[in-house]
């Protein structure tokens, strides 16, 4: 079962890096791409129910099997997006770009695998979650902000980094609706972290820079959940230099993506 659940979760993968890559496809060249417009393009609506089935893939993944060999599976997803957003672009990833996705890759492999398990309850008090969501909130305007002031690699970066933020933080809710049992008010509060997150990742594929954008967005979602783990719910954090030394292969890898991914945009947009 173990094999099984490592293949369904690398297909997982495959969906979800092929989702991604059609997205940012659709929304690349665009000033402000709007949400609106975007959901009338057939191709970026089939990047979203790719996302969706790679998401789906990835849940019955780790119901068959250990965590610690589904987790790494999904890292996979940013080694199969540089190629395949790159032929969607005309051109082919250079092995740079390969070479810097795999330092991302192995990174956060490391940070994924030396999360401690946490066998706790997954209880959040209303005062929780208006934390959660003010936290998260506060750090994604921050990015925002300091997104008009960088180059156009930081720039994705940082707005990828945001939508990361968010997305953590519906993770977060999610797992307390989940295993925590249902609250209704929880369950009003979780479009809204999640269609901020959308909106900044579509912003950040705009601006182009592909791999850094993912990269950032498959970094900071995971670290956001495990800090608000650990914040709101007293899960334990890792310790020692191991996740240093993870931590630093992500940032160095992103860094090198920065300067060896090129600024993409659609040909028939302005």
């Amino acid at each position: 079962m173990t094999v099984l659940a490592a293949a369904i979760a690398l297909v997982g993968s495959l969906f979800f890096a092929l989702g991604a890559a059609l997205q940012q496809f659709e929304a690349a060249g665009s000033a402000k791409p709007a949400l609106l417009t975007l959901l009338r393009r057939p191709r970026w609506l089939l990047g979203g129910v790719s996302i969706v089935a790679g998401g789906g893939l990835h849940i019955v993944a780790l119901g068959l099997g250990p965590l610690t060999v589904v987790q790494p599976m999904g890292v996979a997803s940013l080694l199969f997006a540089l190629p395949i957003a790159a032929a969607l672009h005309g051109r082919r990833p250079s092995r740079k770009e390969l070479a810097a996705a795999g330092v991302v890759a192995a990174g956060l492999i490391g940070l994924v695998l030396l999360v401690p398990e946490s066998d706790g309850p997954t209880v959040v008090a209303p005062t929780g979650v208006l934390t959660l969501l003010a936290v998260a909130g506060v750090a994604a305007v921050l990015l925002w902000a300091g997104s008009k002031a960088a180059s156009p690699a930081g720039r994705a970066a940082l707005l990828a980094t945001g939508s990361g933020v968010l997305y953590g933080a519906t993770a977060t809710l999610m797992r307390v609706l989940v295993d925590g049992g249902w609250n209704w008010w929880y369950l009003l509060a979780l479009p809204v972290p999640l269609l901020l997150a959308l909106m900044m990742l579509q912003r950040a594929y705009a601006v182009g820079h592909f791999g850094v954008s993912f990269a950032s967005l498959q970094i900071a979602d995971p670290l956001t959940a495990v800090a608000f783990g650990a914040l709101l719910l007293g899960e334990p954090l890792p310790t020692g230099l191991a996740p240093i030394a993870a931590a630093a292969l992500t940032a160095a890898g992103t860094v090198a993506l920065a300067r060896t991914t090129p600024l993409e945009a659609r040909n028939d947009v302005a």
